[in-house]
């Protein structure tokens, strides 16, 4: 594989690689295995998680974020931050962008330094679920 060009960002207090991947040219296959290899402390860059910039029809881009293990989660508050500074700083957004997430669309604003992320609403929103707990000698 030829060299990637990745920038690494921190947002309060995660850190992650991101890739601008809108040619492709890392495919879903690769994805995991590659996010897993450089995502290691001490033994490669190092990060919470990896975000692709990908094409997108509806909005200014799309994400992909995978954490440190290689699996893909929909939705990363922090994240959402450095991403749309990312693509602001790269000229893939102006300020205010929407990009695709599996959580649904999230807009942002850029602001000099500070990201202004708006989260999409809760798809499954549950209260109350019990859940039993061990203490050790009684059962709650």
């Amino acid at each position: 594989m030829d060299p990637i060009e990745f920038w690494k960002m921190s947002g309060s207090g995660n850190d992650f690689i991101l890739i601008d991947n809108r040619d492709g040219r890392i495919g879903d296959a690769e994805a995991g295995p590659l996010v897993e290899r450089i995502s290691r402390r001490r033994e490669s860059v190092g990060a919470d998680g990896v975000i692709f910039v990908t094409r997108s029809e509806r909005c200014d881009f799309a994400w992909r974020y995978l954490n440190a293990d290689g699996g893909e989660v929909e939705m990363c508050g922090n994240g959402a931050r450095c991403v749309s500074r990312f693509a602001y700083l790269k000229g893939i957004a102006g300020p205010r962008m929407t990009f695709e997430t599996l959580a649904g669309p999230v807009s942002s604003e850029v602001k000099g330094r500070r990201v202004k992320v708006r989260m999409p609403a809760p798809s499954d929103l549950r209260l109350d679920i019990g859940l039993p707990l061990e203490t050790g000698w009684r059962r709650v």
